[in-house]
């Protein structure tokens, strides 16, 4: 169950990678992503179509652009993971 959990957090952690890089250099297409980001251009592929599904980039004929959701989401990061590290920490056993 937390092996699952543990890959989703990574799977998540290479999205918001690919968000702020898009963010930082935009308008930015794959094969720059994945030169920059050092992956796989699939991978890039894949979290881009997750994000403009999200509403966080949207494609354009010179790349991918942020849009504002992508400054809300990084305007409130910090606070909302900290919040999930609280609700992890809650969930250890106390010996």
């Amino acid at each position: 169950m937390l092996e699952k959990m543990k890959d989703e957090v990574e799977l998540i952690s290479r999205h918001l990678e690919v968000a702020r890089a898009v963010a930082d250099h935009q308008p930015i297409g794959i094969m720059k992503l994945s030169e920059l980001l050092r992956e796989p251009s699939h991978r890039i592929r894949y979290s881009l179509h997750v994000l403009e599904q999200l509403g966080y980039i949207r494609a354009s004929p010179e790349g991918a652009v942020a849009t504002a959701r992508t400054v809300e989401l990084f305007t409130h990061l910090n606070e909302d993971l900290d919040d999930l590290i609280r609700l992890i920490e809650s969930m250890k056993r106390e010996e």
